[in-house]
């Protein structure tokens, strides 16, 4: 698939979630917020969940995350244009509680949608979610992110193979600024 017709994809794709109401989060979003970035990106970052400001703006990690996410991408020479960046759940659970079990069922068909077109070579998960999520959905033994933060998992999928590098999210260095260095550290696997 050339690029054009994965931006033709992903756009369509972005109008279906637009109208998605598979699940209670339609009720209260102001809007969805689907991914964004390059539809040819090698990197491919799947967060939780959008938050306040990404509800309020359609787009992933804008907020105060953001802030963060765009310097741990400078700190390994990558802008949001290369990489492309999702969440699991493409509506903003009320108070920004975790994803529930029927919400993450509800949005992974998206997410789908978005790795097998993107078809990137690196799945970068950031925080428990999604690295749970991607490692059940690639049948990769399941550990606790503590445990795998900043390591490459190299699995088979049904999207050929891909390097699962799963990462803490980086909303934790705005609760704990001390894990800025261990968010720092682990992206340096990025650059290999």
């Amino acid at each position: 698939m050339d690029a054009e017709q994965k931006a033709n994809k992903i756009r369509r794709l972005n109008k279906q979630i637009a109208q998605c109401t598979r699940c209670r989060l339609c009720r209260s979003r102001t809007n969805t917020v689907p991914g964004d970035g390059s539809v040819d990106a090698d990197i491919m970052f799947i967060g939780e969940a959008p938050g306040r400001s990404e509800d309020l703006k359609g787009l992933p990690f804008v907020g105060r995350a953001g802030a963060i996410l765009d310097e741990l991408l400078g700190s390994v020479n990558l802008s949001r244009d290369e990489i492309y960046i999702c969440n699991i759940l493409k509506c903003r659970p009320p108070g920004n509680r975790d994803p529930s079990d029927k919400e993450i069922e509800a949005c992974v068909g998206s997410l789908e949608i978005q790795i097998k077109t993107i078809d990137p070579k690196i799945i970068a998960t950031l925080g428990r979610f999604s690295t749970a999520y991607i490692l059940q959905r690639f049948h990769i033994e399941s550990a606790k992110i503590s445990e795998l933060h900043g390591k490459i998992v190299d699995a088979q999928t049904p999207f050929g193979l891909k390097r699962i590098v799963p990462l803490f999210h980086p909303a934790v260095a705005t609760y704990n600024p001390a894990k800025l260095d261990v968010l720092l550290k682990d992206f340096q696997v990025l650059k290999k």
